[in-house]
C-alpha cells in the first residue's frame, strides 16, 4: 500500500461520483494550496467533504476532468502486477468474444483503465495515451503489457488532440520492436493497415459489427462507401457478393492500403481519391444511384463549439447520400464525434433524407462493437452512432 495525498471535494458537490462515475470535475475540488500545487497526474485519493472515500485516482490540477478514478480502494498501489491484472480481465472478455487477435484490449474507462486506449493486431500493440495520469504510468505499463500480452512490437501513438489538454506533448514512437505496416483479419476479409500514420491506431475496430451488417445487405448490389479510409465497408460488401462496391476518400494512402487489400483478397472494388462533398455532389448531378450508401466521416464536431457547424454538416451529407441511394436502397450514416448527441445526430440525419425529398424508416441504430466496453456511468464514453435506413 502507498499513501497517496488526499484530493477532497466541496461540500454538496461530486454528484456523478457520487452515483458511481469515474470522473471529479475541477469545479467540484476543494482546490487549497496543496492541491493546486500537486503535480499533473499524480495519484491521489478521493473523499468527499462528508470524509466519504471513493478510492485511488490520478490528479491533473489544471483539467477540467480533474480526477480519474483507477481502484475503489484508498492508498492501492498502481504497479505493473496491478496494470496488468485489469488488463488480463480486459483481454479474457475479448478473446471470449473473438477467435483471432485483433481487438480492442483496452478501451480506457470502459475497462477501468481511464485514459487508455490499447489495440492489438496480432504480436502488435498500439498504446495511446491521452492524460497526464496515465502518462506517469508509462514505465509499469509498458512492463503490465509485457506481462499480459507479451507483443513482439508495442507503438507508442500519442498523437491525439486531447493530450493538448493536459499539457502533453505529441509523440510517435516504439517502445518495443520495429514499427511496421500490419494485416488485420475482420469478417473473412485481410485488411492492411498503417498503425504508425493512419488514423486512430490505423484501424478502426469500433465499426466491425457495423460493417458485418451493411455487408448482409450489399449481395447482388450496387455500394458506395463514402469516407472509405483503407477500404472496411467497400471490401466486406465485395467479400459479401455486391455486385459493385465503390470507395471514396481524400487519402492517398489510405486509399492504396484499400488497393493492396482488394488484390490480396481477390476482391472486384474501386477507390476514387476525392472530396466526398464534391464527389457525392457531381454523382447526384449525373444521375447515378447505389443501392447500398455508406458515409461514415471523421468528426464533424471536434469540440462542443463546433457542434452547430458540425450538426449542418451531418445534415448536407445525408441529403447528399439520399440523392445517390437507390430507390428502396438503404443508407447506413455515422457519427465517431462524441460531442454531438444520438438524439441530435438522429434529427440531422432524418432531416437531411427528408430534404432530399425521400421517405425513410429507421432500421438499425448501433454503437462501436463490443471490444469497445462503456462505463455505464459515463455516457460520453458512447462516442459511436451508426444509424441504417431503407429509403423509398
Amino acid at each position: 500500500m502507498s499513501d497517496h495525498p488526499t484530493v477532497r471535494l466541496k461540500p454538496r458537490e461530486g454528484r456523478r461520483v457520487r452515483a458511481g462515475a469515474p470522473w471529479v470535475f475541477s469545479n467540484e475540488v476543494a482546490m487549497d494550496v496543496a492541491t493546486k500545487a500537486l503535480p499533473p497526474g499524480s495519484l491521489v485519493n478521493v473523499k468527499g467533504d462528508d470524509g466519504r472515500e471513493f478510492g485511488t485516482g490520478y490528479f491533473t490540477p489544471s483539467s477540467l476532468i480533474a480526477a480519474r478514478l483507477l481502484d475503489a480502494g484508498s492508498n492501492v498501489t498502481i504497479d505493473a502486477a496491478y496494470l496488468s491484472k485489469r488488463i488480463v480481465r480486459a483481454l479474457a472478455l475479448r478473446e471470449a468474444l473473438f477467435d483471432r487477435p485483433f481487438y480492442r484490449v483496452v478501451n480506457a474507462e470502459g475497462d477501468g483503465l481511464p485514459g487508455l486506449i490499447i489495440d492489438r493486431y496480432g504480436d502488435l500493440c498500439v498504446v495511446q495515451i491521452a492524460t497526464a495520469g496515465m502518462e506517469r504510468l508509462i514505465e509499469p505499463l509498458a512492463g503490465a503489457i509485457e506481462l499480459a500480452l507479451a507483443p513482439e512490437t508495442i507503438l507508442l501513438r500519442n498523437d491525439v488532440a486531447a493530450r493538448a489538454l493536459e499539457g502533453l506533448a505529441s509523440e510517435v514512437r516504439p517502445l518495443k520492436g520495429a514499427v511496421r505496416r500490419v494485416a488485420v483479419e475482420e469478417n473473412g476479409v485481410r485488411y492492411f493497415a498503417d498503425p504508425a500514420a493512419g488514423q486512430k491506431t490505423g484501424w478502426y475496430f469500433d465499426q466491425r459489427d457495423n460493417r458485418a451488417f451493411a455487408a448482409q445487405l450489399a449481395k447482388g448490389k450496387s455500394v458506395l462507401d463514402a469516407y472509405s479510409y483503407t477500404g472496411g465497408f467497400a471490401l466486406a460488401a465485395a467479400k459479401a457478393g455486391a455486385r459493385e462496391a465503390i470507395g471514396l476518400d481524400s487519402s492517398a494512402p489510405a486509399l492504396a492500403l484499400a488497393e493492396e487489400s482488394a488484390a490480396a483478397n481477390r476482391l472486384a472494388a474501386k477507390f476514387v481519391g476525392c472530396d466526398v462533398f464534391e464527389e457525392l455532389e457531381r454523382l447526384a448531378g449525373a444521375g447515378e444511384s447505389f443501392d447500398l450508401v455508406i458515409a461514415d466521416p471523421p468528426p464533424f464536431v471536434r469540440s462542443r463549439k463546433d457542434l452547430e457547424p458540425g450538426a449542418k454538416a451531418y445534415r448536407k451529407l445525408a441529403r447528399l447520400a439520399a440523392r445517390v441511394t437507390a430507390p428502396s436502397g438503404f443508407l447506413v450514416l455515422a457519427s465517431c464525434s462524441h460531442n454531438i448527441s444520438q438524439d441530435r445526430f438522429g434529427v440531422e440525419c432524418a432531416t437531411g433524407i427528408a430534404r432530399a425529398e425521400r421517405r425513410s424508416s429507421l432500421i438499425r441504430s448501433a454503437g462501436a462493437s463490443s471490444d469497445h466496453p462503456v462505463h455505464p456511468f459515463l455516457p460520453e464514453s458512447a462516442y459511436l452512432k451508426t444509424l441504417v435506413y431503407a429509403l423509398d
